[in-house]
């Protein structure tokens, strides 16, 4: 019935009847925390472009794992900064490289703590792209076979899930077989099934160091404009065996976290990045915004476009303020 009878203000009266009556609840166990790990002892960073976020060493990194979990964030994401880059990227597929000691050391540490690892060639090669290079191009069918490599190592260190970001055609295939046949059939994949080649990743780049040293990565990454390539992306890594889907970036792809969330029944998260968390920081540094009131309205909306899982660098802050 129409004003005056119905009068949706009366919801809104006070803030328990609000708080009863919403439609979206934001909570810690929603947040995946990202750490980047770097050789060293006692080593602690600071990011330029993303303040509050750090390079972290090992022990560092526990620590930090440690504090995100005693906020009841449930799980890390891992990036790794290699001590030597080469054309191959063989850091990311050695043992002892710095993800595989990290996996193992925050394992220990905190034994309730997911543990995801990122997946990709970017960080680890000395040309910075995502696959192998072959006259000056990614060859997408040899670097398959380094992904499968690098998840067997990131799964024997203890990994609980492992994401492949590099938007191979064919990798979730690779790599679920890989892990079968080496005998981790219960280690999941979590795919960036739908990743932008975005401008809101340039503060990444600085702290993984994984800038392309030429091009960009167009060939592989997905153009902006598109929605329906999405799907198709999404259905065919879904047939390949992924276990949980991932939008990147969010913010600006809020309908594709939709669409996605429509058609796909898996768990779906979705990556605040780096770009997006600068932009907040810069405009809270100058007084422009209200830092916690638009980190935690930022949240929700992805949580309402449809994401069950937000990989966010706001992790801790939102955590304690969402603390009753």
């Amino acid at each position: 019935m129409p004003y005056p009878t119905t009068r949706p203000r009366r919801l809104r009266v006070t803030s328990t009847l609000r708080r009863m009556v919403s439609e979206t609840a934001l909570a810690p166990d929603d947040f995946i925390y990202p750490l980047f790990v770097v050789h060293g002892a006692g080593v602690r960073r600071p990011i330029s472009s993303m303040p509050g976020i750090c390079q972290l060493s090992v022990d560092e990194a526990v620590g930090e794992a440690g504090r995100a979990l005693g906020l009841g964030i449930p799980a890390v994401l891992l990036f790794g900064v290699p001590a030597v880059k080469d054309a191959v990227g063989s850091e990311n597929f050695a043992d002892d490289g710095i993800v595989q000691q990290a996996t193992r050391a925050l394992k220990a540490a905190n034994p309730g703590l997911l543990v995801i690892v990122d997946l990709c060639m970017c960080e680890y090669t000395d040309h910075g792209h995502c696959g192998i290079i072959r006259d000056g191009r990614v060859d997408n069918d040899a670097t398959l076979e380094i992904l499968g490599r690098a998840a067997v190592t990131y799964a024997r260190a203890g990994a609980d899930l492992i994401a492949p970001s590099g938007m191979m055609d064919g990798m979730v295939a690779a790599i679920r077989a890989a892990l079968d046949a080496a005998g981790f059939g219960e280690t999941g994949i979590f795919s960036y099934a739908v990743k932008y080649a975005s401008a809101f990743f340039g503060p990444f780049r600085e702290a993984a160091e994984g800038a392309p040293r030429f091009g960009d990565r167009k060939t592989h990454q997905m153009d902006p404009a598109n929605v329906r390539e999405a799907l198709r992306e999404l259905a065919l890594d879904v047939a390949e065996g992924a276990d949980l889907v991932m939008v990147k970036p969010a913010l600006p792809y809020l309908d594709v976290v939709r669409r996605v969330r429509e058609a796909c029944d898996l768990p779906l998260a979705a990556y605040n990045v780096s770009g997006e968390y600068a932009m907040i920081k810069a405009a809270a540094a100058n007084g422009w915004i209200d830092e916690r009131a638009a980190v935690l309205e930022l949240l929700t909306g992805i949580k309402r476009a449809g994401a069950d899982l937000i990989v966010t660098y706001h992790a801790l802050d939102a955590a304690r303020w969402l603390r009753p």
